[in-house]
This record gives structure tokens, C-alpha cells and sequence, in this order.
């Protein structure tokens, strides 16, 4: 019996302004899990052809850096994803403005941009969702957290969560929340990446291979959060019950706990919060220029 393909949840073509690594992971997401065709998926940027042919290349999308098709793109396509460096925002939204009617779907995938600075650079009050979602919705396991503004209607909610569930968990959270969000989820892989790179070392060091170093930190860190995830205790429960009193665990923490490591990560956490906080308002000031 031939299997029926399968129907895309997502038929509106989405625009993705800006082709770095977050819109290629959340395209990639997308198109692998089949919520959209990735000939309605379109993806601008304002220069690289080399990049455009690789992400045409890859997913089957269409590309484009021609200013009239771009223009063209941009004013008739229902959902236009975010997708810059926030140094290009302020540029890229005055001129979008114009372009815009009220229906279509603004999503903004940029750190430290609020919906208000989107609404004053785009001089409307159009349809916004902010999201800050992360790279690893390329492989369908993103974190992503989702505000919006008024102006969005059931129809726009439910395009936005179904983008941003089908490449991961999702949670909606009022928008004052959201620089907290980013320094946990939104910059979170990075620090278990930086954790990884200091166990890999220590294995090398200690004369493992770089593979075996490699393999067994990689499946410790995949292990240690499928165990939360799925006996649902709490991460300190679970670090209890690997820690006999004097043992060589409780050893290792000692040494965590010297170099203040739990404040150390809250800090960091903090910090990127406050970056992200930077960043907006220097968007913001554009908006009196």
C-alpha cells in the first residue's frame, strides 16, 4: 500500500529576512518535519549569493538578494520572519514598513528587539510576534519563548506556535520576560557546549582519545537531561542520588563549589539577560533619529 504524503500544517508562504544560522535552523526544522514546503518558504539576505545557493542547495528554498524581488516578497507574503543582525534592524525595518498591509504576520527572531521598537521602526502597529528561540530547533528539539502584540488575531497565534512547536518546546511568556528567557534557552546551548569542551579536555588529558572523550561526554550530557526529562525529579534530587557522602563525585563538586560554579552560571545567565537588554535599547534609540 503506497503511503499518502504527508500535507503540510503551514500553507502561507513565510519569508525569512536575514539567512544566518538561527533562520537556517529554524527552515531546516521546519522543512524536516513537514510543516511547510520549502517552496513556500523564501529567504532573503542583502548581499551573499554564495549563501543564498547554499541554503537553495540544501533545503530546496527559494533565495533571493534582487532588490525588486525582494521588494516584491516582502509586500505580498503573509508571515515575514526577522532574521538580521540586530545592527541591520533599524535599516531593514523602516524600509519594510511601507511595504506592509495590516494583515501580514510580523516574527521577530532578534535578541533585545521588543515588540514596541518593531511597531516604531515599521512606523505601524502591525501584527508582531517576538520569539527567541534556538539553534537547536534544527534538529527539532528548540526551546522557544513567544510573546505578541495586540494586534495579532487566534489565526496569527496559531501559525506562530505551530512554526515554533514543530521544531520544539514552546512557551509563551509576557514579553517583559523575555531577556531572562534568552540568557537560559535562547544562549543556554552554548554553555553546556562550553561545559562539553572543558570535559573533553580533562578526558584528553587524562589519556583518553579525543574520540572516546568525545563520545562518552557527549552521551553523559544527552543521558543527564533524558533522565530529568523523563523520571521528572528535579535536577538536585538526581545529582543527590549520584553523590555518595565522600565519594568521588561529591569530590568533583568540592571543587565546583570552590570556584563558585553555581553562582558563577547564575551570573552568566544574568549577564546575557542584561545584554540582551543593551542591544534593545540601542535599537531604541534609532527610533529618535
Amino acid at each position: 500500500m503506497c503511503q499518502q504524503p504527508s500535507i503540510p500544517l503551514i500553507s502561507e508562504k513565510i519569508v525569512f529576512y536575514g539567512a544566518g544560522s538561527m533562520a537556517e535552523a529554524i527552515v531546516r526544522g521546519m522543512i524536516a518535519r513537514s510543516v511547510v514546503a520549502s517552496d513556500h518558504v523564501v529567504v532573503l539576505n542583502r548581499s551573499s549569493n554564495e549563501r543564498l545557493a547554499e541554503l537553495r542547495a540544501r533545503y530546496g528554498v527559494l533565495a533571493s538578494n534582487d532588490p525588486e524581488q525582494k521588494t516584491e516578497y516582502l509586500r505580498t507574503s503573509p508571515v515575514i520572519v526577522l532574521a538580521m543582525k540586530p545592527k541591520d534592524a533599524a535599516e531593514a525595518l523602516r524600509t519594510l514598513g511601507p511595504l506592509l498591509t495590516p494583515e501580514q504576520l510580523v516574527i521577530s527572531v532578534i535578541a533585545g528587539l521588543t515588540i514596541r521598537t518593531i511597531q516604531g521602526l515599521l512606523g505601524r502597529q502591525q501584527p508582531v510576534v517576538r520569539t527567541m528561540p534556538n539553534t537547536s530547533s534544527s534538529i527539532g528539539l528548540g526551546a522557544t519563548g513567544i510573546s505578541f502584540s495586540k494586534e495579532v488575531d487566534e489565526n496569527g497565534r496559531r501559525l506562530a506556535l505551530n512554526m515554533f512547536e514543530a521544531v520544539g518546546l514552546t512557551s509563551v511568556i509576557d514579553e517583559e520576560r523575555m531577556e531572562t528567557l534568552t540568557g537560559i534557552s535562547g544562549s543556554g546551548p552554548a554553555y553546556i557546549y562550553y561545559m562539553m569542551e572543558a570535559m573533553i579536555a580533562a578526558g584528553i588529558r587524562g589519556g583518553l582519545s579525543a574520540e572516546q572523550s568525545g563520545e562518552l561526554t557527549v552521551q553523559t550530557v544527552l543521558g543527564a537531561a533524558r533522565m530529568v526529562q523523563q523520571t521528572g525529579e528535579l535536577p538536585a534530587t538526581l545529582r543527590k542520588k549520584v553523590t555518595s557522602p565522600n565519594g568521588s563525585t561529591q569530590a568533583a563538586l568540592e571543587v565546583l563549589d570552590k570556584g563558585d560554579f553555581f553562582e558563577t552560571v547564575i551570573a552568566a545567565v544574568n549577564r546575557c539577560a542584561e545584554r540582551s537588554r543593551e542591544m534593545g535599547t540601542a535599537l531604541e534609540k534609532e527610533l529618535i533619529k
